[in-house]
């Protein structure tokens, strides 16, 4: 069996009509984790993403050179750093899917968050760029624009194939819940907006209103750092452990459907990758069998992996 697989047992609901000598009969076992077929689907997808960024890099910066469109060279830079977001988003997932091991008890999900946190950092770098160069061309200096064919069939192209890789990417990152990918995905949306920025500026310079490419690609800096502030917060969130938005709510939903549990509380949970780590304590009858009050822990361990994404559940019992 492959050793990223984990194995837990589920049994019936109405665990508590049953004798304990006869329980482990009725037990079943399923698979909650990412199999090698989906980590192959992220690694894929991930690689594709590389290829797509080093065309449109390479695009947008022979016809930003030849032109001398800011807004283009902008994109150019933005889709460099995208490249660079690119690969580190392929090692990410190759890494991150590995299974705990000795000295990571928890596997290497944390990878993950932690590229994406560093594309969040190269984002801003080109920002402070793009805005810095934007702002000395409204104020300081003039620089002639050239605008052809090609400066617009260059952002055209960007964003059909923005389009389709940040479609791809998202249904990847949602069907796995992976944030490396996710961010990936954020980053090619990205691309799409600032290129009809940039070819409304393009227009804009067609009709002598020179100013309108700076001007846009300040517009592109300002989604960009938007966008990386929401991905940035995020992955820092993950890193500290912060509680996932609303899933106490979730487990209190699921917690009402098991009778058996007279109450519980101490829930801790945190995310690293796409794993969902949670812990909690319930209540059971003091009267009942230990064997039968774990049992009831393992049934609420599967009511939880049934209804969250690759969460890994710890539950403790305690007697009421």
């Amino acid at each position: 069996m492959d050793n990223r697989t984990k194995i837990v047992e589920k049994v019936p609901d109405n665990i508590s009509d049953l004798p304990g000598t006869i329980l482990k009969k009725h037990q079943k076992k399923f698979m909650i984790t990412i199999t090698e077929e989906g980590i192959q689907e992220k690694r894929r997808i991930a690689l594709t993403s590389v290829g797509a960024a080093v065309f449109l890099t390479g695009f947008k910066l022979i016809v930003g050179l030849l032109t001398g469109s800011l807004g283009i060279l902008s994109e150019a830079l933005h889709s460099g750093l995208d490249l660079v977001a690119a690969g580190i988003t392929f090692l990410a997932v190759k890494y991150a899917d590995r299974p705990a091991d000795k000295d990571h008890n928890f596997g290497h999900g944390k990878i993950e968050n932690f590229s994406a946190l560093i594309e969040t950092f190269l984002l801003v770098v080109t920002c402070g760029w793009i805005v810095y160069e934007a702002i000395n061309r409204l104020v300081y200096k003039t620089v002639e624009l050239e605008v052809t064919f090609w400066s617009f069939a260059v952002m055209g192209i960007s964003i059909i194939i923005d389009y389709s890789r940040s479609r791809a990417l998202k249904r990847i990152a949602v069907k796995y819940d992976s944030q490396a990918l996710e961010a990936d995905a954020l980053h090619f949306s990205t691309d799409i907006l600032s290129s009809i920025v940039v070819i409304f500026g393009l227009i804009c310079v067609s009709f002598g209103y020179d100013w309108a490419d700076p001007v846009a690609a300040l517009i592109v800096a300002a989604i960009v750092l938007w966008i990386s502030f929401e991905l940035g917060k995020r992955a820092f969130d993950m890193l500290i452990d912060r509680a996932p938005d609303g899933l106490d709510k979730r487990i209190s939903e699921i917690m009402k459907n098991i009778p058996q549990v007279l109450n519980w509380h101490d829930l801790r949970a945190r995310k690293a990758g796409s794993q969902v780590f949670i812990e909690m304590n319930i209540h059971v009858d003091k009267n009942m069998t230990i064997e039968k009050a774990h049992m009831i822990a393992h049934s609420v361990e599967d009511a939880i992996t049934e209804q969250i994404k690759h969460a890994n559940v710890i539950i403790h019992p305690e007697p009421d």
